[in-house]
């Protein structure tokens, strides 16, 4: 068996949608795990819907991924030649032809609704009369020939066989009036050229595929084998699942990351989007592991739905398993941009780490931080504890001097005060905890206890805080 060839093939037209981001995942995976090779491609002849920097995005996306291509980048407009080569060899053949159509001849053929086919007009043309055409400069496209009668079809390894009525395939065009391909054409061609084996990609082209397998049949070229992905939907907040798009959220991969989601855990989680593993139960995988798990065979032909509640548990979880000085280094950045001088940043990242399921949640976790929030003294109130809002404050103006007079900040110097406090004034610890980290925190969850949040806090804001809590329980 040939050694696999897949490619990632993407138009250079702006952000990294996930969707594109899973199409480039698979064919990575359906190529390294067979030991294989995977090509990148910029497929940017379609001049009119090139962004400036889309292609860095591209680059950069599969550099920070991991996704890693063989050799260097192809691109498709520095291979023009190639095409316009591979176009006249079809033209000689009989299979493609000179088509002279003006653009107001071809915008007469749509019917009311601004739907229109090619009718052929070109097809059949004299051989002297295209020579004239020519000879004076005549603007025209190329064109494939498609059988008018009989089917095509095609076997996809999601899918099965996919057919379709000849009938209903127009003359596409292969080569623009301006001298650029079409991706229709100069897709299959480089596929040819460059040994991709393995065509991988969203199943919106499996009716469009017949085209291409038409192509090589021309050319007189080995079909490639087909693997179409299912659809990557999306749920809106009434749980209605549509394609995915923006109302659902953030579709792209650099929005994902603004937002403070984790590279490695997005991979993993879109890995599993219309994927299972056969031999595993495991969700989380590295891409090594993905490697040696993926295969062919796992790939479902059901509609996947992203879903940004499960996005956010997966990163959750690898956020847990970060080291804390990786961790430290993409959650301090945040917090000296929002907090305070006198706030003891470090610990309030350490109190965040298990708490925020991506980066973006913390200007949210951390309100109470930044403001003083305003709140019900009804917070005082906890039944385990067996606190109300009067024995609250008589807690808080009893330990107010003791933390006042307190020289050492650190949350097991604060404990001890307060567990001391408790036991020499007949108190339930939990009661005196619960009525510190109200006071404190002013809101009823809270990332850490009582101390640790005054360790947080520092001296000067604990002790205002507490001094205000106790006027808003007279």
């Amino acid at each position: 068996m040939a050694d696999i060839v897949t490619r990632f093939a993407p138009s250079p037209t702006g952000f990294m949608h996930i969707g594109n981001l899973r199409t480039a995942l698979y064919s990575y995976l359906v190529s390294k795990s067979q030991g294989g090779k995977f090509i990148l491609r910029i497929e940017d002849t379609d001049q009119v819907r090139l962004v400036e920097g889309a292609v860095d995005v591209i680059l950069d996306t599969l550099k920070v991924t991991g996704i890693e291509y063989d050799g260097e980048p192809y691109i498709q407009s520095e291979r023009l030649d190639i095409y316009k080569e591979y176009a006249q060899k079809l033209i000689d053949s009989g299979n493609a032809y000179y088509c002279f159509c003006t653009p107001e001849r071809l915008e007469s053929l749509k019917n009311d609704k601004g739907i229109g086919g090619y009718d052929g007009h070109c097809r059949n043309l004299p051989p002297d009369e295209i020579a004239k055409n020519l000879a004076e400069g005549k603007p025209y496209v190329i064109r494939q020939k498609m059988p008018d009668t009989g089917t095509t079809s095609y076997d996809d390894v999601v899918y099965g066989k996919v057919e379709i009525d000849n009938s209903e395939l127009r003359d596409q065009i292969m080569i623009k009036a301006d001298g650029f391909p079409t991706y229709n054409f100069c897709h299959v061609v480089d596929d040819y050229l460059m040994g991709v084996t393995h065509v991988v990609r969203g199943n919106e082209y499996l009716t469009s595929t017949p085209k291409y397998c038409l192509l090589y049949d021309a050319f007189g070229w080995e079909r490639p084998t087909y693997v179409h992905l299912p659809l990557l939907m999306g749920k809106d907040e009434n749980g209605n699942i549509s394609k995915l798009a923006k109302r659902h959220g953030a579709v792209s991969f650099q929005d994902l990351v603004r937002d403070g989601y984790l590279p490695e855990a997005i991979v993993n989680y879109i890995a599993l989007l219309g994927w299972c593993p056969k031999n595993t139960n495991q969700e989380f995988f590295t891409m090594d592991e993905l490697k040696t798990e993926f295969s062919i065979e796992g790939l479902s032909k059901s509609p996947a739905v992203f879903d940004y509640e499960k996005l956010k548990w997966f990163n959750s979880e690898y956020i847990k398993k970060m080291p804390v000085d990786q961790y430290q280094q993409k959650a301090l950045p945040v917090l000296d941009e929002l907090c305070a001088d006198y706030i003891n940043k470090t610990k309030l990242a350490e109190l965040l780490h298990t708490r925020i399921s991506y980066f973006g949640e913390i200007p949210e976790q951390i309100q109470f931080v930044t403001t003083r929030p305003p709140m019900s003294t009804d917070l005082y109130t906890n039944k385990k504890n067996k606190t109300t809002p009067e024995i609250c404050r008589e807690i808080l103006t009893e330990v107010l001097p003791l933390l006042e007079s307190a020289e050492d900040w650190s949350n097991d110097t604060l404990f001890a005060v307060l567990k001391e406090y408790a036991v020499s004034h007949g108190k339930k610890a939990g009661a005196v905890m619960w009525a510190v980290r109200i006071a404190i925190g002013r809101q009823a969850v809270t990332p850490g206890g009582a101390t640790e949040l005054m360790e947080v806090f520092g001296k000067g804001e604990s002790i205002e805080r507490l001094k205000l809590a106790i006027s808003e329980l007279v």
